[in-house]
């Protein structure tokens, strides 16, 4: 079994197996190889019951008692995935990651995605260890021949990170820090060009925890995640590689976590990564790997390969994975922790919201208005120009532009816009004239509206507005239809979901900081209606009463810390156990409250990915987002996009919108990641 750092736990899902007998397993698989045919399911259940310690004291036994090489046996009687993943778990780890590195790099063409993967993720220790692997199975050295296969400063990077020389987590100094977030600015942002030596230098040396300091004052000083300066300034193989470290100096378990996902998702299975990461990580870190995906992508890892493969082979990944974290009882208190500073990191840092819509200068409503004013007049309509002013003045400067139109034609401009443009590019532009709150209570009352309740939506704007959003909201309402919000949701509603409705609906969240007895004392309300204290108490009527209470009238920064308190007294991530334990228009409500407060921007990325994933687009919903956080987060938004999805905003709006909208969502989403 792998060995871990003093005081810390092992988080392997492969273990030494017990009472283990070396020359009983070669004898049990010299058996299940014996004869016509072979015993498979003999063979994985050894063999992935088994550490790869144990693993290698097989091979000595079975070399002792037969004369023969287990490996050359198990290539023999095995074929396919299913013999690449048994024999890659018969070969010590580093002998593995050099096997998968000299295939990458023989014949014609180079697997980058291999080499990125291994050398960007590996210790100091574990980068010697197959240096010398290398020279002992291929008799060549490594960094030559990795040389002679790459290029520019993809191989100069490559190589820093060949020598296994990062300096150790204690090495941090606050000048170092301050002074490479110096560096690495004036290297890319104010440089131009870009100083790639820099890069390779600061992010191929520097320990992971120096830089986790580093990436956090990056951000702070230039208002972008490093990862937004990468993608800018470098490209091609080199831009993949930084990245790449960057995600391992975060979290190697999330990084091959989201590897793992982009391994079986769509059409077709990447085997051969599924089957290096499933073996390079089952002694390491697969129970972290796994709470992070079921954290990241709503369901389990286990899953995901037992739909995505079959046969042994899939029998022998899923003994590797270790269990199914949506079944009843599979919780992993480190891991939870792992997850929870995840979001929390994201979240809690005072990141500037920032939108990508701002005042123009040099602002003329006059001219504005006479723009529009000819853009509309006469036969056809001037579409580019209405977009033009439109996606590119604040709200408050479009509000002026209306007055001025009145004042100048005598006309409205809002009707005249109607009359001019339609579907959906009429929907974003009308909502975009709007006033913020009139829009948002226009969406609410266009979700009770007719037959049947649009639930999401209502949900949408009053689990994630603010105090003073939520009271324009319900002046605005009472003002354009004559009615309160709350009656309105009253008559509309039912049940608890109505009571939780009313209680946002009523903007009286508390805006102070958090208050730490108050917050265990809500963390084991929220166990005991979750039923999972472990001494429940109290009458459930009130219970249900005091956890809509806690969700609905704390503040933000009180809330997180009661899911702080909550994943430790119960070793459970709260948003999880919503999802398992309510169901209903109760269970997306209190999930929308829960997500908003983690982060807010990464709610509506999710929002905008699920209205264009898929056959058929959500155009209301995507609508309804970027017109409302366009001068509020959407930048933020963006950033959380391309960092989950692994693509842009403005790429996943290019190919699922067109024409004239197309150009109207663009000028709103601000530019390309």
């Amino acid at each position: 079994m792998a060995k871990t750092a003093q005081g810390t736990m092992y988080r392997g899902s492969i273990h030494d197996f017990p009472d283990f007998d070396p020359n009983q397993d070669a004898e049990a698989l010299y058996t299940a190889m014996k004869g016509f045919g072979s015993d498979k399911e003999s063979i994985l259940e050894l063999i992935t019951s088994r550490s790869n310690k144990q693993r290698q004291e097989i091979c000595q036994s079975y070399k002792s008692l037969y004369g023969k090489d287990l490996i050359a046996d198990l290539k023999y009687e095995l074929t396919g995935k299913f013999e690449r993943l048994i024999v890659n778990l018969m070969r010590p780890l580093a002998y593995c990651d050099a096997k998968e590195i000299k295939d990458a790099i023989s014949g014609v063409g180079t697997d980058e995605k291999c080499l990125i993967e291994i050398l960007a993720s590996r210790t100091n220790e574990q980068m010697h260890q197959l240096v010398a692997a290398y020279k002992d199975a291929y008799e060549r050295d490594l960094e030559s021949d990795i040389i002679g296969d790459t290029s520019g400063h993809f191989q100069k990077m490559l190589v820093v990170l060949l020598q296994g020389t990062r300096e150790n987590d204690d090495v941090v100094s606050e000048d170092l820090v301050q002074q490479d977030v110096q560096d690495l600015y004036e290297a890319g942002e104010l440089k131009w060009g870009t100083d790639e030596a820099q890069f390779i230098y600061i992010l191929g040396n520097r320990s992971k925890q120096h830089l986790r300091l580093v990436f956090d004052e990056y951000l702070k000083t230039t208002g972008k995640p490093i990862e937004a300066s990468i993608r800018g300034e470098l490209s091609g193989d080199f831009e993949k590689l930084m990245l790449a470290v960057v995600k391992c100096i975060r979290s190697t378990p999330e990084y091959f976590a989201e590897r793992l996902f982009k391994a079986m998702k769509g059409l077709g299975t990447r085997d051969n990564t599924l089957i290096r990461i499933m073996v390079s990580r089952s002694e390491l870190d697969m129970l972290d790997i796994r709470e992070i995906f079921r954290t990241k992508y709503e369901k389990s890892l286990y899953s995901m390969i037992k739909n995505d493969t079959s046969g042994e082979y899939k029998k022998a990944l899923l003994k590797l994975c270790g269990g199914d974290d949506d079944a009843a009882g599979q919780f992993f208190p480190e891991a939870a922790q792992v997850a929870y500073q995840m979001w929390e990191l994201s979240a809690v840092s005072r990141v500037e919201l920032r939108g990508t819509v701002y005042a123009a200068n040099d602002f003329n409503p006059d001219a504005d208005a006479k723009a529009l004013r000819k853009a509309m007049k006469g036969i056809g309509t001037d579409e580019a120009t209405i977009i033009d002013i439109i996606t590119h003045r604040s709200n408050a400067q479009r509000q002026q532009i209306r007055q001025t139109f009145k004042s100048h034609f005598g006309r409205d401009l809002m009707a005249d816009l109607k009359s001019e443009i339609s579907g959906d590019l009429a929907r974003l532009i009308l909502g975009l004239m709007m006033p913020p709150a009139h829009y948002d209570a226009k969406q609410l009352k266009k979700a009770m509206e007719g037959a049947g309740t649009d639930e999401k939506t209502l949900i949408e704007i009053l689990a994630t507005r603010t105090n003073a959003e939520i009271r324009a909201i319900n002046e605005a309402y009472k003002e354009d239809y004559h009615k309160s919000l709350e009656d309105a949701l009253s008559s509309d509603t039912s049940g608890h979901f109505r009571r939780i409705l009313i209680s946002l609906a009523t903007g009286n969240r508390e805006e102070g900081g958090e208050n730490r007895d108050q917050a265990r004392e809500d963390a084991q309300v929220a166990a005991e209606i979750l039923e999972i204290a472990d001494t429940p108490s109290g009458d459930k009527t009130s219970l249900e009463t005091r956890f809509m209470t806690v969700l609905c009238t704390r503040s933000y920064p009180h809330l997180r810390r009661v899911f702080q308190e909550f994943i430790k007294m119960t070793n459970y991530d709260i948003e999880h156990v919503i999802k398992k334990e309510m169901s209903g228009d109760v269970k997306d409500a209190f999930v929308a409250i829960v997500q908003s407060v983690k982060n807010k921007p990464l709610f509506f990325a999710d929002k905008l990915y699920k209205s264009m994933k898929g056959a058929g687009t959500d155009e209301k919903t995507l609508t309804r987002v970027m017109v409302s956080r366009s001068e509020i987060d959407l930048l933020n938004i963006r950033r959380e996009f391309i960092e989950k999805y692994d693509k842009s905003l403005h790429q996943a709006i290019e190919g699922d919108t067109s024409g004239d909208f197309l150009k109207a969502l663009l000028a709103l989403c601000g530019g390309e990641d």
